[in-house]
């Protein structure tokens, strides 16, 4: 089974930015420690601080799926309520 990447844009509401910084810091380390993780890493973008963006690769769609039913994915959730303006996912394969 292919291997699955995922880029995922999270944008904050302008007064929210350290809020959700902070709570996007704390799904690393969990989701690290998934099966099926590969690679896990966060990005700030460095014209808009309010833009963020995840890349990762997982072994499967199916750990991938697994990983978007984890608690700590449910807790973020729950504490950036308000927070976010704009979340896109995209699920892409590496074709090169």
């Amino acid at each position: 089974m292919a291997k699955i990447t995922i880029v995922a844009n999270i944008k904050a509401e302008a007064s929210k930015v350290e809020l959700l910084k902070t709570e996007l810091l704390k799904l690393i380390q969990p989701t690290r420690a998934e099966s099926g993780c590969v690679q896990y890493d966060l990005h700030q973008d460095n014209e808009n601080p309010a833009h963020f963006m995840f890349f990762e690769i997982w072994e499967s769609h199916d750990a991938w799926q697994t990983h978007m039913n984890a608690q700590h994915l449910k807790d973020f959730l729950v504490a950036t309520n308000g927070a976010v303006v704009d979340f896109a996912v995209n699920q892409m394969t590496k074709v090169g």
